[in-house]
């Protein structure tokens, strides 16, 4: 039995993934997610030693209750395993400056993820009461809060200031922060294994592509642009929310047309993106139906997603000077190949050449380089933030 087995936590508005993991090897000994809070559907799934497993979980189910679950029921059944978790890792969104690296939890740092829950409203809160749910399962266990944003805080001035009143950067911290960034560090890491390069001398651009989506320019390891901004809604077009726009658009809304902000707020984060442009689903297996069946605006929202990261992915070559390869991980990035195959087709002036048997092997964790021999290189690369959380952990605790 390890000694460094981490339970990692990652809570999402009404979803709390978790997984028991080696932080050494990776080696997940349970892994499960918990969704649907507060609707009558409400569940619980998880794999142990090759068992899938579910239950359900109640109408009145939250991120305290599904804690307790993990904890009496899965947990509860497995005491010489639970007894080997020597801390718990926490997924938070948004840090702010104020956290540039993975913390132990205190009372303060709790402070902090709170001063920056108007920064990622969906998930702030949401880590925020999975941290209090697993301080009182698991009183006696150090707590570790692992940064979305720390990885981002290499990127130069240039870079993460907008073009607003300085003062607004200076006095009140608007600026670009970035998300995603234990999936960027991760497949970065193993992109460099791929190439047979050494990470300092390695050069890429990743897309994490689900849901929520951003790309990140990666210089020699380190973080140099990113799509998203001060908070999660810049950049790509994602499943509900839009992404760059005219700020002014906001204005029309309000003065116009009569939304109010928070009418607004609403539409740009959970109405837009492929749900807005398909009037069909924000699911991306379901635009990819729609489009092969003809639908005219699953259509238009997948043209338009696939246009949108080609540009953004052009764009990172100028900080990077040299382009090593382009790494697809997230949900949609690792399983759909057509995505990957139109994206990488707007992207011929760099000399993308896809491979159309390996693009479809690289599905459904399948991981390799999917484009032809002599072409610039493209690769899929599932992401393991859950294991990256888990190393950050145990480096802290063994550094007590």
């Amino acid at each position: 039995m390890s000694d460094k087995l981490v339970l990692v936590l990652n809570c999402g508005s009404s979803s709390l993934k978790f997984a028991i993991i080696d932080a050494q090897t990776g080696d997940e000994q349970i892994s499960g997610l918990a969704e649907c809070f507060g609707l009558e559907d409400s569940r619980i799934k998880w794999k142990f030693n090759g068992g899938k497993n579910e239950a359900k979980l109640g109408a009145f189910t939250a991120h305290r209750e599904a804690v307790e679950f993990i904890v009496n029921n899965i947990l509860g059944a497995q005491p010489q395993l639970a007894a080997q978790i020597k801390a718990i890792g926490h997924r938070i969104v948004h840090g702010g400056e104020k956290f540039t690296r993975s913390v132990i939890i205190t009372p303060e740092v709790i402070q902090g993820i709170e001063d920056c829950a108007s920064l990622a409203p969906l998930h702030n809160p949401a880590h925020l009461i999975g941290i209090r749910a697993a301080i009182a399962s698991f009183p006696t266990l150090p707590q570790v809060a692992v940064f979305d944003t720390a990885f981002h805080q290499s990127m130069p001035e240039k870079a993460y200031v907008y073009a607003l009143p300085y003062k607004l950067y200076r006095e009140h911290g608007i600026r670009r922060y970035g998300m995603h960034g234990t999936s960027h560090l991760f497949v970065s890491r193993e992109a460099a294994k791929v190439l047979g390069k050494e990470l300092a001398d390695t050069n890429v651009i990743c897309a994490h592509l689900g849901n929520g989506a951003s790309v990140t320019a990666i210089k020699g390891g380190k973080s140099v642009d990113t799509s998203m901004g001060l908070t999660p809604l810049e950049g790509l077009v994602m499943g509900t929310r839009c992404g760059d726009l005219d700020p002014s658009i906001i204005f029309h809304l309000v003065k116009q047309l009569g939304y109010t902000l928070d009418e607004v707020n609403n539409l740009l984060n959970k109405q837009s993106g492929l749900l807005g442009i398909s009037e069909l689903t924000n699911d991306c297996r379901g635009i990819e139906e729609g489009y092969q069946d003809g639908h005219k605006g699953a259509t238009l929202a997948l043209d338009i997603f696939c246009y949108r990261l080609a540009k953004y992915i052009a764009s990172y070559t100028v900080p990077l000077g040299r382009l090593d390869a382009v790494i697809f991980t997230g949900g949609i990035g690792e399983n759909s190949d057509l995505i990957r195959e139109k994206v990488l087709n707007l992207l011929e002036i760099f000399n993308f050449e896809v491979d159309n048997t390996l693009n479809k092997a690289a599905r459904f964790g399948q991981e390799g380089v999917i484009t032809k021999p002599g072409s610039t290189v493209a690769m899929v690369i599932p992401t393991n933030e859950e294991w990256v959380i888990a190393e950050d952990a145990m480096k802290l605790v063994a550094a007590k």
